[in-house]
C-alpha cells in the first residue's frame, strides 16, 4: 500500500543536532544513481551510516530546496507546485535534445522524400490514436482499429469512436491549431477527442461546471482520497493560466527548457482534470502540439501512449508522488522524460529493423533475375515509399524509355500481383504497392 511522505515541513521534523548530521551524512553519501526517490520508495532502503529514514529523508527534501523553483501552476490550496533538474532530468533532456530536435540524422527509410515521411506519419500518427485510446479502455484491437483509419468506414462501436476521435484530435492539433495556444483551441481539441462518446453529450468541448461531479482518484485499498481536482470554479482561470504557461517565450526573463514546459502541460491539464472524460487524450494531444510547436519534429513519429500503456501504474505514481511530496513535479518530469526516452529507443530500433529487411529483400531480387532494373528500382522505392504512385508517364520519365516500354515494365508487376492498377481519370492511370509487398517479394 502506498504511503505519503511524513507530514509536516520535513527538515525540521527531527532534532536540529541529528538535522545537521544527516545533511552531512548525505554530502559524504548521495543518494545512488542519482535517483529522484519518493518517501514510499526510500523508506524501504538502508539509510547510510546511523540515519534513520526519517533523518535520510529530512536530509533530502533540504538538499532539494536550493533547486526548486515555482511553477505558475498552483494547487487548489494556492500552494505552487515546483520542479527541480537533477543530472538524471537533464542527461534526459540532453538526449532529447540531441534526437528530436534540428537536422537528425535518421535512418533512410524516414528520409527518403516527403513521401516517404508522410507515409510514416500517418502511420504514427495512428499508432498513437490507437494506443492512446486503449489506454483510456477503447477494447479493439490494434488491427481492426488500422483498418478503421484506413477505410474511412463508420466507426462501429464507442472504442472505435474513441480511436477515430483520437486520430482526427492528432490531424486537428497538427494542422488547425496554429503557433499559440488558446482556450477554445484546448475545448475545440476536447470536442474532437469525445465526439460521440459520453454519457452527457453536451459535456464535449466544454469545462465542468460547478454543478458538475468533480470525480476524486480514490485508493482501492484503503478508499483514502488520492488527488481532488480542483473546484470547477477555478478552471476558467486556470486554463487562461495554462495557455499563457504554453506561449511564454523560450527567451523569458526566467528559462525554462522548452521540453520540460512540454511536460509540465501535460501535467497541468491532467492534474486539472477538466473535462467529464477526456483529460488524458487532450493532455497528451497538447505534448505532441508543444514540441512540434518547439521544433522537436521527430516526437511526431512516436507514441508515448502506448509505453504509458504498458505500465499504468508508473503513470499514475508520477501524478501521485508529485501531490503528495508537497507539489513537486519534478517526479512527473522525470516519468514522462524516461517514457520519450523508451519511445525514441523503440523507434530508432524499428527503423533499423524495416531498413535491414528491405536491404534483405532488395539483396534477393537482384539475385533472383526475376526483374529488369527499371522494375527492380520501383520495387525498392515502393518498398521504401508504401504510399508512393506510379504512372506510365513517371515510370518513362525516370528511365528515359518509350510509353510502350514503361506499360510492359507496370503492366508485368500488376501481373505478379506487386502493384495494383487503379483509375485516376477518363483515360488515365496510376500503379500503387500492395499492402503486403514486402511478404511477397521476399516469398518469390
Amino acid at each position: 500500500m502506498y504511503v505519503a511522505p511524513p507530514p509536516g515541513n520535513a527538515p525540521f521534523n527531527v532534532a536540529f543536532e541529528r538535522f545537521e548530521h544527516a545533511v552531512r551524512v548525505l554530502d559524504r553519501s548521495p543518494i545512488r544513481d542519482g535517483e529522484y526517490l519518493h518517501w514510499d520508495k526510500l523508506r524501504h532502503l538502508t539509510p547510510p551510516e546511523d540515519l534513520t529514514p526519517e533523518e535520510w529523508w529530512s536530509a533530502i527534501k533540504w538538499s532539494r530546496r536550493a533547486m526548486r523553483r515555482d511553477l505558475p501552476l498552483k494547487d487548489s490550496s494556492g500552494n505552487p507546485f515546483t520542479y527541480t533538474t537533477p543530472d538524471s532530468a537533464l542527461r534526459l533532456l540532453h538526449y532529447v535534445d540531441q534526437r528530436c530536435a534540428g537536422q537528425i540524422a535518421m535512418d533512410e527509410v524516414v528520409t527518403t522524400d516527403d513521401q516517404a515521411r508522410s507515409h510514416y506519419l500517418v502511420n504514427s500518427l495512428m499508432e498513437e490514436a490507437i494506443r492512446s485510446s486503449q489506454l483510456e479502455g477503447a477494447v479493439t484491437s490494434r488491427g481492426v482499429a488500422k483498418e478503421l483509419l484506413r477505410s474511412g468506414r463508420e466507426p462501429k462501436d464507442r472504442s472505435e469512436r474513441m480511436i477515430l476521435n483520437n486520430y482526427r484530435a492528432l490531424q486537428f492539433m497538427r494542422e488547425e491549431m496554429g503557433d499559440s495556444l488558446t482556450p477554445q483551441a484546448v475545448l475545440e481539441l476536447h470536442r474532437i477527442v469525445t465526439d460521440g462518446t459520453l454519457d452527457d453529450p453536451d459535456a464535449a468541448g466544454r469545462l465542468q461546471r460547478p454543478e458538475d461531479d468533480r470525480i476524486a482518484v480514490i485508493d482501492s485499498a484503503d478508499d483514502k482520497v488520492l488527488h481532488r481536482p480542483p473546484p470547477a470554479e477555478q478552471l476558467p482561470g486556470r486554463l487562461a493560466a495554462l495557455c499563457d504557461f504554453a506561449n511564454e517565450p523560450d527567451d523569458a526573463e526566467q528559462f525554462l527548457h522548452p521540453v520540460v514546459r512540454g511536460v509540465l502541460l501535460h501535467f497541468w491539464l491532467a492534474y486539472d482534470h477538466p473535462f467529464e472524460d477526456g483529460n488524458g487524450r487532450t493532455a497528451r494531444a497538447l505534448f505532441y502540439w508543444f514540441m512540434r510547436q518547439r521544433g522537436y519534429w521527430l516526437v511526431e513519429y512516436l507514441s508515448i501512449s502506448r509505453i504509458l500503456r504498458d505500465g499504468p501504474s508508473q503513470y499514475a505514481k508520477a501524478f501521485l508522488f508529485t501531490e503528495t511530496d508537497d507539489c513537486d513535479a519534478t517526479y512527473f518530469l522525470l516519468y514522462h522524460l524516461q517514457v520519450v526516452r523508451r519511445a525514441i529507443e523503440e523507434l530508432h530500433a524499428y527503423l533499423e529493423r524495416k531498413t535491414a529487411e528491405i536491404r534483405e529483400v532488395e539483396r534477393l531480387l537482384k539475385s533472383s533475375g526475376t526483374f529488369n532494373h527499371r522494375q527492380l528500382a520501383v520495387l525498392s522505392d515502393a518498398l521504401r515509399d508504401p504510399g508512393r504512385a506510379y504512372t506510365y508517364g513517371s515510370h518513362a520519365t525516370s528511365h528515359g524509355v518509350t510509353h510502350e516500354t514503361a506499360r510492359t515494365d507496370l503492366s508485368r508487376l500488376v501481373a505478379d500481383g506487386l502493384l495494383q492498377r487503379r483509375r485516376v481519370g477518363g483515360r488515365q492511370y496510376e500503379f500503387v504497392p500492395v499492402a503486403n509487398l514486402s511478404e511477397l517479394l521476399r516469398d518469390l
